[in-house]
């Protein structure tokens, strides 16, 4: 049997509304595992925000920060960091207008704003506390940054040539290094686990899935998710509260 290998975004794929795993999930990646396949994550989020879900479901090979920093059995074979001089000026650009801004390593999150309303209402919906307080926030390995404008507020992306902007919230973009994406880590990881990738297969729901979906062997998009990421997809499944992750792996053959 050939080997497969099958990548799973968190938010609105494997997590339902409430943050919760559905019990047929479980049971569904616990087979695939059984039957020798390969399974990893594939998030936006950061490291440090889904500890507890790869332990939960004993994964240890994963793509974060949307193809910024990819882990394959527990070992790093990519990161790639945000330009720190460039942050810097987009952090002073951002503050002038009035727009706050969020770092993330691998490990935490960090802000030099207090109580932000904007900040708790974004990450609060990601079961996320506020990110600890830091005069000097974005010293370091910085691999992912949030910045919080809305879609109605201006602000002009386009002259920060290194970073790509990826809308997550209706407050709240991703900054990422400029041509890094899901798909890159996808391929990062498959590589380096000598699986082709016309036997890769990917699960997503949002923006920031579509060129995964669009790159894997097989794209999935779940039935609750955004319009684009099914035109992207091959074909769409059920919701993730409605059996979508076991229904999905079905009409693919991995599971019976």
């Amino acid at each position: 049997m050939t080997k497969k290998m099958v990548f799973f975004d968190i938010d609105g794929t494997l997590y339902d509304d409430s943050k919760k795993i559905p019990a047929t999930a479980k049971k569904a990646i616990r087979a695939l595992k059984e039957r020798g396949h390969e399974v990893a994550i594939a998030t936006g989020r950061a490291p440090f925000m889904f500890e507890q879900l790869r332990k939960e479901l004993a994964i240890d090979t994963f793509v974060s920060f949307n193809g910024s920093y990819v882990v394959v059995n527990g070992e790093i074979v990519l990161a790639r960091s945000l330009q720190q001089r460039a942050l810097e000026q987009l952090h002073e650009d951002a503050l002038k207008e009035q727009h706050v801004m969020v770092f993330m390593d691998h490990k935490s999150a960090l802000t030099d704003v207090k109580d932000n309303p904007r900040i708790t209402q974004c990450l609060g919906e990601l079961k996320m506390p506020y990110p600890s307080i830091s005069i000097h926030p974005r010293q370091g390995d910085i691999y992912q940054a949030l910045l919080f404008a809305a879609e109605h507020e201006a602000f002009t992306y386009d002259k920060y040539q290194d970073f790509d902007f990826v809308r997550w919230h209706d407050f709240s973009v991703d900054v990422l290094p400029v041509a890094g994406s899901k798909a890159k880590g996808v391929q990062k990881a498959a590589d380096i686990l000598h699986v082709d990738i016309k036997d890769t297969f990917a699960f997503g729901d949002a923006l920031n899935d579509i060129e995964m979906l669009e790159f894997a062997g097989t794209g999935v998009a779940m039935g609750n998710g955004m319009k684009e990421a099914k035109e992207a997809a091959d074909f769409t499944t059920t919701a993730v509260h409605d059996d979508g992750i076991a229904n999905g792996l079905k009409k693919l053959g991995l599971l019976t």
